[in-house]
């Protein structure tokens, strides 16, 4: 069997494949709160046509993880594909210009649907992959694991952090690919090395209620919000310093390899802000108050109040490290007492943290000795007929999981689907991006593994 006769079944069964990755993005997922084993249970049928052996892991209220496998031999190079099959709520379906789960095809074009790009057109592409291995038949040095997993978008604890202690801790893995959206328009494809932490804070200020005419009798909880949120870039000066994995004129660099010149890179750069603001991200660790909540009636002084920050690390940057400077500024910098949770009813003027999410950032150190990244690159430049770039992912994903506690750190971030779409109203995808990330992990997978 020979690559293009692989491309040419592609490009012949793509009405097929198109029909069942709208079939996955119309099965409910919603994450909170999951359902994820509507999507398990299509891909399971959909693999069992082939006789693939595939392993439903259920949990919770029809939630569920699942992991196929190409054959029953672990012992040689192992090649791991994973995504997560959960998709964040649509939000208003007002606001939307199609249903967002009808999987609406436009113009032949695109498909618009909430987890088109984020990113059942990922895990859709490598469990299709996985099928077409199997029919080949090809003799194979090593194994092809399918991962597809719940709770990603909720922190991925019960997900692939569960996977890999458990079915998958056995199983050496040499490469692994998550196959999240890497466009970044309007650029060409991304091939992502590393992803900054992800840690989320609820702080709650308490303070003591009263009339709104006598306001000095009370402690406007308000108020000392505002005190915190005031100080809050000061907690920099707390925090150790910590030197991005890749310096802002390595990423420049990075994405230049995009444009045929330093002049048409640096013209682009300058017309598109948000290039600027991304390359920003990633060298920088930030924070962001999100969320705000406080007061009872307007003639109340408000004894509560909530707000969220938060924040983005860098790779190597602590959580606990965070938290105790956030820590040092409120009792140092404001004098009030900090506690982590507050039992029952309390008169305690006081400012209470919760973690709401945590996970530190992760970066693959030894990418540039890699032959096998190599390799997939020229696949990539090949199918997309571009040339793709090395980079970051500003935001969060299961990656981390993989690299941090050395279960695989040579893993890398890859699909279908723009960055800038995820998460957003009248989300989409390209077709033909999806059917070139088909051909891209097909191919990949039958080289590395085709390998003796």
């Amino acid at each position: 069997m020979s690559e293009k006769s692989i491309l040419n079944e592609i490009d012949q069964n793509k009405e097929e494949y198109i029909e069942f990755f709208r079939k996955i993005i119309q099965a409910d997922s919603i994450n909170p709160p999951g359902n994820e084993k509507n999507v398990a249970i299509i891909i399971e049928d959909f693999l069992k046509e082939e006789g693939i052996k595939t392993e439903i892991f259920p949990f919770g209220d029809n939630r569920a993880n699942l992991i196929a496998y190409l054959n029953d031999n672990f012992n040689g190079k192992n090649l791991l594909y994973n995504g997560h099959m959960d998709v964040v709520p649509p939000g208003s379906e007002e606001d939307w210009k199609y249903p967002p789960f009808s999987a609406f095809i436009k113009r032949n074009k695109f498909i618009f649907s909430r987890g088109a790009a984020d990113m059942k057109g990922g895990l859709v592409a490598m469990v299709i992959a996985l099928k077409i291995l199997k029919s080949l038949k090809i003799e194979v040095s090593g194994n092809l694991i399918l991962n597809a997993v719940a709770d990603e978008e909720t922190g991925g604890k019960l997900g692939a952090a569960w996977c890999i202690d458990n079915p998958l801790k056995s199983i050496k893995c040499d490469f692994a690919i998550i196959g999240e959206p890497s466009g970044l328009n309007p650029l060409p494809k991304a091939i992502l090395l590393g992803e900054k932490g992800h840690l989320q804070v609820k702080i709650t200020t308490k303070g003591i209620s009263g009339h709104a005419s006598m306001p000095s009798i009370g402690k406007n909880a308000i108020y000392m919000m505002s005190e915190i949120i005031e100080k809050l870039d000061r907690i920099d000066e707390y925090i150790p310093k910590s030197e991005p994995p890749i310096e802002r004129d390595e990423l420049k660099i990075l994405i230049g390899e995009a444009f045929p010149s330093e002049e048409i890179r640096e013209r682009i750069m300058n017309d598109q802000p948000i290039l600027k603001s991304l390359i920003q991200s990633l060298v920088k660790f930030s924070k962001a108050l999100t969320m705000i909540k406080g007061g009872i009636k307007e003639n109340v002084i408000p004894d509560s109040c909530e707000a969220v920050i938060d924040f983005r690390l860098l790779p190597g940057q602590k959580v606990d490290l965070i938290m105790k400077a956030l820590k040092k500024l409120i009792e140092e910098d404001l004098g009030y007492i900090v506690k982590n949770q507050i039992f029952g009813a309390s008169k305690d003027v006081c400012v209470v943290l919760e973690i709401i999410n945590a996970s530190e950032g992760s970066y693959w150190n030894q990418w540039e000795k890699s032959q096998d990244l190599k390799e997939f690159y020229n696949i990539v430049e090949t199918i997309y007929e571009k040339k793709p770039f090395y980079f970051l992912l500003p935001a969060s994903a299961d990656a981390h999981y993989f690299r941090n506690d050395g279960y695989c750190p040579q893993t890398i971030l890859f699909g279908p689907g723009s960055m800038g779409t995820a998460h957003a109203i009248d989300e989409y995808i390209e077709i033909q991006d999806f059917i070139n990330s088909i051909k891209v992990f097909t191919l990949f997978a039958y080289n590395f593994l085709s390998k003796k």
